[in-house]
């Protein structure tokens, strides 16, 4: 596959049987062979999407100093600002060419959760800015919680079976700024090729070149978006828990042309996770005599910590 298939979820949500079928044929498709799709009739409207990408713009031009005071330590960056060159990939020594900041969930009426995550952070100078992210993360969470219906139907469970397991889930909205490039790198690229911790991460703001994904015979292909198209992919928690069935490809954000160092780039990935006690034990549906289980049983917890620490924003 040598392009990014693009998919609309005003499909699946239909009353059509046909319509919502099609939808789940062509992204379980897309994600056993590619790994990513584009998706059209998400949640988010162009408004929420315009206020968000100026908050965030507005955030990220702060002086440091004033974004130094949101980095929180001894919380594995899980919430607020983490600042340039902090994070790298599995592997990687180089620190990637980016800073970011996390909204994390909004915990409904479960005590024992809200103790275990990190509280939000609130930026004191951008009346906006968190009650924005917050309606961002509640849309694209709604979004992500259908793609999931799709996938559950295509692999033969019932509809809803993620649903238990992503309410209160661990997810993470991250407005990433990648600043301008004033020297040549020495080997850091704006984020090195990696694969995802997550079940599934919707990502904002994937329009014009950048975003590589890298498919079956080890060609990286550009993945670009339309302006109302988010690209969503799957990460290393569903490829598991599907005994790799579903892909969890390799992308890259590589750097731009020399002559356009000067620009900053923005995305705004969203990494759904589900409750850290979800077992990600591979799903018997997906095991016959010509797919043996590939994976031991781990929890969703135990195994973003592992990856955490991989990434050295977790002490070991």
């Amino acid at each position: 596959m040598n392009s990014i298939p693009s998919v609309n979820l005003k499909d699946f949500i239909s009353d059509d049987y046909q319509k919502k079928q099609n939808f789940v044929d062509a992204i379980g498709k897309a994600y056993e062979e590619i790994g990513f799709v584009a998706l059209k009739g998400h949640f988010l409207n162009d408004k929420l999407v315009e206020n968000l990408y100026k908050e965030v713009k507005d955030f990220f031009n702060l002086p440091l100093e004033t974004k130094q005071k949101y980095e929180i330590p001894g919380i594995g960056g899980q919430r607020g600002y983490v600042s340039f060159g902090k994070e790298s990939a599995k592997g990687k020594k180089e620190g990637d060419l980016k800073e970011f900041w996390h909204f994390g969930q909004y915990v409904e009426g479960n005590d024992k959760l809200k103790a275990e995550y990190p509280e939000n952070v609130t930026v004191e100078e951008l009346p906006e800015f968190n009650e924005i992210g917050k309606e961002t993360y509640k849309m694209l969470e709604k979004t992500a919680k259908y793609v999931l219906r799709a996938l559950a139907i295509h692999l033969g469970l019932e509809e809803t079976y993620f649903d238990e397991y992503i309410h209160n889930g661990n997810s993470i909205l991250r407005p990433i700024h990648y600043p301008p490039i004033k020297e040549e790198p020495k080997a850091a690229v704006r984020a090195a090729a990696h694969g995802d911790i997550n079940l599934i991460t919707l990502l904002m703001g994937a329009q014009g070149r950048g975003l590589q994904v890298q498919n079956h015979k080890g060609e990286w292909i550009d993945a670009i978006a339309e302006p109302d198209e988010l690209m969503i992919n799957v990460g290393d928690m569903l490829s598991r828990h599907t005994n790799n069935k579903l892909k969890s490809t390799i992308h890259k954000v590589i750097n731009p042309p020399k002559e356009l160092w000067g620009t900053s780039r923005y995305s705004i990935p969203f990494f759904m996770h589900p409750i850290s006690e979800m077992k990600l034990d591979v799903l018997d549906e997906c095991v016959d005599e010509k797919h043996p289980k590939q994976f031991e049983d781990i929890t969703a917890g135990e195994f973003l910590n592992e990856r955490l620490m991989e990434l050295g924003l977790v002490k070991k």
